[in-house]
This record gives C-alpha cells, sequence and structure tokens, in this order.
C-alpha cells in the first residue's frame, strides 16, 4: 500500500472505468430479460431491435472501459514494481558485508528477479482483474435477489463451504509457495555460482557434475511447484463443480416458479446470465486467491530485506572538516559473524601515524586482511575500539569514511564497463585530463592508448579482457584519481610477474607519498621498504620493527624471508 500511494490518481480513474465495465456487465441481463418477456412475446420487431440496440452500445462502452482500465491499471502495477526493485536493491547496497557473508549472490539476485516478478502480475493485472470480478459477483448478487429473492437464497447456501474452503486453502498454498520460491532461490545460486566460475570449472572437467548439480536443485522446485498444483487442482476442481452444481439448482427450482407462474421466463433467464455471471466471477477470484497466495510467499521474502536495518549503516555520523590520517587500534579483538566462535584477532594494539607506511605479515589465517576489513569499517570490532585522529570510527559516517580510504586488493574488481570509467569509478565527475593524469601515475597510460579504442576499451566481466598486471594499474589509478588519505594495499603484487610488479611497485610508490598507508604483503620487495613492519601470528602482534631489526634476531619474521629467499 505504501509503494501504491503515488499512483492513487491512476488508480482512482482507473477504478472509475472498472466500475463502467462492471455496470455494463451487469446490464445487459436485463435488456435479455425485456427481450424474453416483452419483445418476443409482442412479436415487436421494432421493441427487439430497440434491445438489440441498446446491449451493442452496452458491449461497446463495456469494452473501451475495460481497455483503459487494464492500461491504467498496468502500467501503475509496473510503477509500482519498478519503486519495489528500486527499494530492494538500495536496502541491499546498504547492507552491512557480513550480511553478504550469510547469503549467497544467487539468492539475493533470486529474489530481486524471480520474487519481484510473481509479485509485478499481482499489483498489476491481478488486481485489476480481482477488482472486476469481485465487483461483478457483489452487483451480479443484488440484481439476484432484485429479480428473485428466493432463487437467491436457495444458490447462495452453496457459497459458505466454498468460501470457507477458499480460506484453509489460501493458508496451505502461501506456506507452499514460499517453499517453491526458496526452492528457486536455491536453484539460482547453484546456477550463478557455476557460471561465475565457469573457468574454474571447465579447468576441472566438470560440466557434467555442475549440470546434474543445478539438475538436482531445479527438481526439488518441480515436486514442490507439482504439489502446489495439485493442491490448487483438488480446490479449483471442488469449487467448479460447487459452481456448476448451483446452476442445477437454480434451473431446477427456477423452472418450477416459472410452472407456477411465481416467475416470468425473461427474469429466469436473466437469473441464469447473473447466476453463470457470478459462477464465472467467483471462479476467477479462486484464481486469484491463489496467485495472491503465491505472492504472498515471495513478498515475505522480498519485504524481509526491504525491511531489514543494516548493523553497520552505510552513511550517518560526523564529517570532520580535516583529516591528518592517524589510525589507533586499542585492544581490538575479532570474529566474523558467520564463525563467531573462531576468533581472528586477540586484543590488537596497534597506531599508524599520519603519513606512516605500516606493513603487516604473517602466516596465511593470521587476521591481516581483517585489519584492513576493520579499517574500512566493513565490520566492528567485538571487543576494544578503532580511532581516526581520535574519533571513534563508529562515531564517524562510514560514507565519509570510505572516501578517505583508498584499497587496491589482491584481484580488484572490474566493472564490465570502460577503461575510462572503472578509473573515474571512485570520482565520477572527473575529467578526461584527471583520468589519463591518474593513468600515467599508475603506470597504466601507455598499455591503455595501445589499445584501439584506448580509454574507452571495455574491460569485460570482472575485467577478464586484462591481464593482471593491467587490471592492478588500472585500479591502482582508481585509488590515485580518489585521492584518498588513508591507503590500504591487500597482497597488491602477490599475484604478478616480475615485470608487472616493477611497474606496479613504481605506481605504488608514488600513490603511497605522503599518505598514511597499510600494506598487507607477503613479497620481500613490498615490506622492506616500510617505515615499519609489524608480524602478526594467530591474531596477535609477535613483532614489531623495520626490516633490517627484525631481520637482526631470531623469530617469525626472519624465518619467513628465509623461506621466500630458498623457494626463490
Amino acid at each position: 500500500m505504501k509503494l501504491a500511494r503515488p499512483e492513487v490518481p491512476t488508480l482512482a480513474l482507473a477504478t472509475v472505468f472498472l466500475m463502467m465495465g462492471s455496470g455494463a456487465s451487469l446490464v445487459y441481463p436485463q435488456a435479455i430479460r425485456v427481450l424474453v418477456d416483452e419483445a418476443l412475446g409482442a412479436r415487436d420487431h421494432a421493441l427487439i431491435d430497440r434491445a438489440a440496440l441498446i446491449m451493442l452500445a452496452v458491449f461497446v462502452v463495456q469494452g473501451v472501459a475495460i481497455a483503459l482500465r487494464a492500461y491504467l491499471f498496468n502500467t501503475a502495477g509496473e510503477r509500482i514494481v519498478v519503486r519495489l526493485r528500486q527499494d530492494l536493491f538500495r536496502s541491499l547496497m546498504n547492507q552491512e558485508v557480513a550480511f553478504f557473508d550469510a547469503h549467497r549472490t544467487g539468492e539475493l539476485t533470486s529474489r530481486l528477479a524471480s520474487d519481484t516478478t510473481v509479485l509485478q502480475n499481482t499489483v498489476s493485472a491481478n488486481i485489476s482483474m480481482a477488482l472486476r470480478n469481485a465487483a461483478q459477483a457483489v452487483g451480479g448478487l443484488a440484481l439476484l435477489f432484485y429479480t428473485s429473492p428466493k432463487l437467491a437464497l436457495l444458490m447462495l447456501a452453496i457459497v459458505p463451504p466454498v468460501a470457507v474452503g477458499g480460506v484453509l486453502y489460501g493458508r496451505r498454498l502461501r506456506g507452499l509457495s514460499r517453499r517453491v520460491q526458496d526452492a528457486v532461490s536455491t536453484a539460482s545460486e547453484v546456477a550463478e555460482e557455476s557460471l561465475s566460475g565457469l573457468r574454474t570449472v571447465r579447468s576441472f572437467a566438470a560440466e557434467k557434475a555442475e549440470v546434474e548439480r543445478y539438475g538436482s536443485a531445479i527438481h526439488r522446485t518441480y515436486e514442490l511447484a507439482r504439489e502446489r498444483a495439485a493442491q490448487a487442482s483438488i480446490f479449483i476442481g471442488l469449487a467448479s463443480s460447487a459452481g456448476y452444481g448451483a446452476v442445477v439448482v437454480v434451473l431446477w427450482y427456477g423452472g418450477r416458479l416459472v410452472t407456477d407462474g411465481q416467475l416470468t421466463m425473461g427474469a429466469l433467464t436473466s437469473f441464469l446470465v447473473y447466476t453463470m455471471l457470478m459462477a464465472f466471477s467467483l471462479s476467477a477470484l479462486v484464481d486469484l486467491w491463489a496467485d495472491f497466495m503465491r505472492a504472498t510467499g515471495a513478498a515475505e521474502r522480498v519485504f524481509e530485506l526491504v525491511d531489514r536495518v543494516p548493523t553497520i549503516p552505510a552513511s550517518g555520523g560526523e564529517r570532520p572538516a580535516a583529516l591528518e590520517g592517524r589510525v589507533e587500534f586499542q585492544g581490538v579483538r575479532f570474529a566474523y559473524p558467520s564463525r563467531p566462535d573462531v576468533e581472528v584477532l586477540q586484543g590488537i594494539d596497534l597506531t599508524l601515524n599520519p603519513g606512516e607506511v605500516v606493513a603487516v605479515v604473517g602466516p596465511s589465517g593470521a587476521g591481516k586482511s581483517t585489519l584492513a576489513s576493520l579499517m574500512s569499517r566493513f565490520y566492528d570490532p567485538l571487543q576494544g575500539r578503532l580511532r581516526l585522529d581520535g574519533n571513534d570510527l563508529t562515531t564517524l559516517d562510514p560514507e565519509w569514511l570510505r572516501r578517505q580510504l583508498g584499497m587496491v586488493a589482491q584481484e580488484p574488481l572490474l566493472f564490465a564497463t570502460s577503461i575510462a570509467e572503472n578509473i573515474r569509478y571512485g570520482r565520477p565527475d572527473a575529467t578526461d585530463a584527471q583520468v589519463e593524469e591518474a593513468a600515467r601515475a599508475a603506470n597504466a597510460h601507455d598499455f591503455i592508448v595501445r589499445f584501439p579504442e584506448g580509454y574507452r576499451t571495455l574491460v569485460g566481466e570482472r575485467g577478464v579482457q586484462l591481464s593482471g598486471g593491467q587490471k592492478q594499474r588500472v585500479a591502482i589509478a582508481r585509488a590515485v584519481l580518489k585521492d584518498p588519505r588513508l591507503l590500504v594495499l591487500d597482497e597488491a603484487t602477490s599475484a604478478l610477474d616480475a615485470e608487472s610488479e616493477n611497474l606496479v611497485k613504481d605506481a605504488l610508490e608514488k600513490l603511497m607519498r605522503g599518505r598514511t598507508t597499510l600494506i598487507i604483503a607477503h613479497r620481500l620487495s613490498t615490506v622492506a621498504s616500510a617505515d615499519r613492519v609489524l608480524v602478526l601470528e594467530h591474531g596477535r602482534v609477535v613483532q614489531s620493527g623495520n626490516h633490517a631489526a627484525l631481520m637482526s634476531e631470531e623469530g617469525l619474521y626472519r624465518r619467513l624471508v628465509e623461506k621466500q629467499v630458498v623457494a626463490a
């Protein structure tokens, strides 16, 4: 109802046409009554012609009204669904990172596409049809009592059992519909996972296994849909039998009333037409009730996300006027929400001074990348505090904070647009000259201009059209253009060959100048020049100092470096 509020004028006009169309449907049985009782009885051609013309005019008005009603309801419904999808996507974009750790992408895209499509039919055509059939059923009932109260009461004796059955059936169908949508989401997750990881699937020749996995998931949706179809078929069959049984009863008792002279043939004929009109309307409402129950199951899944309040807001909070870049970790303990029993950081105390370059090394799983995630406030610590220039991170506007921080990851994500648009991603208002300047600083300009399309070259999904070194330099150019005060380099050169590493390393050195930088790395080449090196093991800082000092003492850092030298 909240989503439909902006459409009230359109829906009100559509309702006017709805009443006109439904009213026309209720008028023509009266013309049939006149035709049977008066025109045919009097054998008056003029009266027959007049009745036929009136009926024709009624049908023309009805056709125009139905067309306008359908158009207005459908367009209003389409706009409602557009707003719903926007609201759902906005809500998803505002959720905290931990939410996406617990929900797979395929499930979320299924809700965005599949569930909203179910609702699209409901808020457009189905609402229109439901209102039309309800108006015809109510109007038809009133005219049934007007035509013959005795027959109307007899027919109504059949309605209560059908109504009770409809309510019970609707409750059953609602639960089934949600289970069907959940199964469809699971199948979508499998498909999304297989398609996005196609290179891995192909490298293991696992195409058949993935097809079977998807087939198993989609078969589950079929089983649930078949159960839903069986329930619907049984109820619709019973409701149909009850409706036509009502017609038989009307014919039987109405024939007796005509024989006894208590009812004219024209009145009985119009009563039968009204009965059939009501039967069709009620039958349509039964089908629509099933659709509404399916939509209710989908709506529960959609609004569950639309109404969800993120634990870490996307925006809102203090925005300091100036930023020096001092970062403090004070007694920070942390475990990922998806693994609350595994503590990744255990009482970290760390200070990054303005303009300082601090490298963090340690075995895999020591908690290095977690430090970067906490700096970006993707997560909040379980205990302890993070401060930026003395301000608790939880009091700062997360949107402002992330605009002050640039991140270059081991596998940067590029969007399936042009190179220029990817570089401009963090600063959409940047000019072409500024984009080129950032690319030159990142040692990316030379390879970009060698492409036929230059900066307009499309990079493909996730940057698949570029090499690892090229993607990394585009990501660095993106960070240069953003001009952040804080910088996080998360294994930024670990996946590159020697030539690409040198180009990227040179670009990173330019980027780090004057910025507070946290480097997460294994390679000695990216650590040796750092102002300070921290060694993490099992979520604790076990060593701290510059490269030369740490190499001069026995410890984990020296062992890591020696292993790397031997491996080289």
